[in-house]
């Protein structure tokens, strides 16, 4: 095969899975979308989701009914037909107790889906999802929701093939190798064909496909690199297409390069430090304001990080499934030294030695350190842990102050805010609020969250600080490169000169 045909990607964190239903970083749906697809994408340019496996589909007019008409022509890459009732086994894999699928809340929406899943209700025959022929679906709600065509387009509704489940394993089976190169059955562009663990994984193109005919492409390698100075590198000697980031220090002068290679995508995330609700003294809402309205986020984001990100002074990103922030926090310095001195602790003085825990590199952890210690006359230290190692911690509540991304699963901001209600699995401030509980509920039918959102920034159990960009290198013999604001990669339409 001519290496000019080959589309060579950095690949930064080697997948722990390629089954949809257990996996839950970018990184890992980087390679399931090129492998399979569901009923709807997202839309390259955001937006409405847009037909994949499903070529239309019907909502009832109270909202509660969506009817999928899927494509006769759609296939699994062994050649079965993919049908209705590939749907119908995946979600209730998906929902199945004894998997515990990390992202199953995405299937909540579904009438009884929740009660399936947690064990109260046995019978999956009483969930929402009915399939009356092989070609259509039909998903009922417990309530109308706005974002449902945008969750039905997130990664974890990408369905598995079931004879391929079962011959490795249970339904509900974890990690049996039905995911390993030579065994991978999709309905995607691609097909698995190697995956050496942190070297490479290669697909090559899935002559099965229903849309066979517009996938350009002939083989992609996903090729593995510990840190973006390494596949900067790599991107210089021609060893690499497509880098995923480049280093904050190299920024400035891609940007003059000539011919353009530096793309930037303000991304649909936010940057935040959880504050441990639990712990004293930020259990004290004057000592999270105070925390928060000492810092100058321009300075973060044009100072330190280069990189096009954007200040938040709310949570939920601007135009995330339409949304438009209505609240927003005020940065001032006076009023925060004058809040943490009503909190007991004027200038600073008494106030402990608290630690912000990080999973990447610390600039912006360091220029936070600066701030509070010339606005507030406090200290902390910083600490870097390994990414999955500071998961556990936070879930745990095993830190005082933490730098959290929140990344939407879907275009909508009812993601964001599922994840901060009492109790959730994502709560990482483990902050507990019955009335944002309630309008996160309410809010869900028409995503209206602007009431939802201003009991958090009234609460604060976490301080935003900026909207997060990628910025990454792309080869100028690629071309129709194509990636959204929230981390999708849309490969059908790229070709390599």
């Amino acid at each position: 095969m001519p290496a000019g045909q080959v589309l060579r990607l950095s690949q930064r964190n080697e997948p722990a899975t390629l089954d949809p239903h257990l996996a839950t970083l970018p990184d890992e749906f980087f390679i399931i979308r090129a492998l399979s697809e569901g009923l709807l994408t997202p839309g390259p340019d955001g937006g409405a989701p847009q037909p994949a496996v499903a070529e239309r589909w019907e909502i009832s007019p109270d909202g509660r009914t969506y009817t999928f008409h899927l494509r006769p022509g759609a296939k699994w890459s062994n050649g079965d037909p993919v049908t209705a009732g590939d749907f119908v086994y995946s979600i209730q894999r998906a929902l199945s107790p004894a998997l515990a699928a990390p992202k199953v809340a995405l299937f909540f929406p579904l009438r009884n889906a929740e009660a399936f899943s947690t064990g109260r209700l046995p019978d999956y025959s009483a969930v929402g999802v009915l399939a009356p022929g092989d070609h259509r679906l039909e998903l009922t709600l417990e309530e109308p929701t706005a974002d449902f065509l945008a969750i039905v387009a997130s990664g974890p509704w990408i369905p598995v093939h079931r004879a391929t489940i079962e011959q490795f394993g249970r339904r509900d089976q974890r990690d049996t190798g039905w995911t390993r190169a030579g065994n991978f059955i999709g309905n995607g562009p691609f097909t698995l064909t190697a995956w050496r663990p942190n070297q490479e994984i290669i697909v090559q193109r899935n002559p099965a496909y229903w849309d066979a005919a517009e996938v350009r492409l002939p083989e992609i390698r996903f090729l593995a690199f510990d840190n973006g100075d390494a596949e900067e590198r790599a991107f210089r000697a021609g060893q690499l297409d497509v880098t995923l980031s480049v280093p904050f220090t190299k920024i400035l002068a891609y940007r003059a390069a000539q011919p353009p290679v530096l793309h930037q995508v303000l991304l649909h995330e936010t940057r935040y430090l959880a504050l441990n609700m639990t712990r004293p003294p930020l259990d004290n809402p004057k000592v999270r304001y105070a925390l928060a309205l000492a810092l100058n986020r321009a300075d973060l984001v044009e100072k330190v990080l280069l990189g096009g990100q954007q200040p938040a002074l709310n949570f939920i990103p601007p135009g995330l499934g339409g949304y438009t922030p209505a609240t927003r926090l005020t940065e001032d310095a006076a009023e925060a030294r004058r809040l943490l001195g009503e909190a007991g602790f004027p200038e600073g003085r008494g106030f402990p030695k608290l630690e912000i825990t990080t999973w990447v590199g610390t600039p912006v952890l360091e220029a936070i350190q600066q701030m509070w210690r010339r606005e507030l006359g406090i200290e902390v230290t910083l600490a870097q842990r390994e990414a999955r190692t500071h998961l556990a911690a936070l879930a745990a509540g095993d830190y005082a102050i933490a730098l959290v991304t929140a990344i939407p699963d879907y275009d909508g901001a009812s993601d964001l805010f599922i994840d901060l209600r009492s109790g959730d699995p994502g709560n990482y401030p483990h902050w507990r609020n019955v009335e944002f509980d309630r309008l996160v509920a309410v809010a869900a039918r028409h995503a209206a969250y602007q009431q939802a959102e201003k009991v958090l920034l009234d609460d604060l159990p976490l301080i935003p600080l900026y909207f997060n960009s990628q910025n990454f290198l792309v080869q100028p013999r690629v071309k129709h490169w194509q990636t959204d604001r929230i981390w999708t990669r849309f490969y059908r339409k790229v070709t390599v000169e």
